[in-house]
């Protein structure tokens, strides 16, 4: 049966995972978009700020992430009425199993800054409609409407558009930053430079730095990995809207091949 939203709440910072978050590795582990992304949704339940907004997420996986009941807790670390930072941790089975921090800037009226001098590359188009891969056949890939710009499915660089099918939470509007964040766990895996079957790549950390709030439902993921024969690896990836290129990131990567 498929998940009507990757979570359902459970209480004011509590939240139960659904199959929609489920991983390529072990369909009883989360994949780390899901809850960097619910991490973002928990901070601006508890800090409301209408004059910020996210500019960076560094998300730590303290190990696998069950799929279950999860705790959200977040604190005000740095105060400030320009810049702040909020860290949140997710607590599984009473095991610190997520760490974030989540910068947030003021922002200032639009036109205060000049046009940057450098102009940017232009964003591919989305493609119409294609068939699911089988290679995406798993809760968190089935959650998500995705469309290959180039390289996904092969080894090597790699760009798709990708649309969540349902909400982060039920019930509960997804807010753009989220929907960014949903995505950017992926990179390592579009961008595979090994095949997925007898080889693990796993992300302890992801980064993601937030140039401007995304507009629309659909989001460009476009990723390159580099490995070392040593079983360490780094993926770099950024992502764009419609209207353009919007967060840039890194993943570091444990590398090993599977028994």
């Amino acid at each position: 049966m498929e998940a009507n939203a990757y979570y359902e709440r459970a209480g004011d910072d509590e939240f139960v995972a659904t199959t929609a978050t489920s991983s390529p590795w072990d369909p009883r582990m989360q994949h780390g978009g899901p809850p960097t992304a619910l991490i973002a949704h928990a901070v601006a339940d508890a800090h409301p700020r209408d004059d910020v907004r996210i500019a960076r997420v560094n998300a730590e996986f303290l190990g696998a992430i069950p799929v279950g009941r999860m705790r959200v807790r977040t604190r005000v670390a740095r105060p400030g009425r320009r810049i702040e930072m909020i860290e949140a941790t997710i607590e599984i089975d009473g095991r610190d199993a997520v760490t974030a921090r989540v910068w947030r800037i003021a922002t200032q009226p639009h036109g205060t800054i000049p046009p940057a001098a450098t102009p940017r590359d232009p964003v591919p188009p989305l493609p119409g409609a294609m068939p699911v891969p089988s290679w995406l056949h798993f809760g968190y890939g089935d959650a998500s409407e995705w469309r290959n710009v180039y390289g996904a499915g092969e080894a090597g660089p790699a760009a798709v558009w990708v649309r969540p099918r349902v909400p982060l939470v039920a019930g509960e509007p997804t807010r753009p930053v989220e929907t960014v964040l949903l995505v950017a766990d992926s990179a390592n895996g579009i961008s595979a430079e090994l095949p997925m079957g007898p080889y693990l790549f796993v992300p302890p950390s992801l980064s993601v730095a937030v140039e401007r709030e995304p507009r629309g439902e659909w989001v460009l993921l476009e990723a390159r990995t580099a490995l070392e024969s040593d079983g360490i690896g780094a993926t770099t990836f950024r992502l764009a809207d419609e209207g353009g290129w919007l967060a840039y990131g890194t993943q570091a990567l444990y590398v090993e091949k599977r028994a």
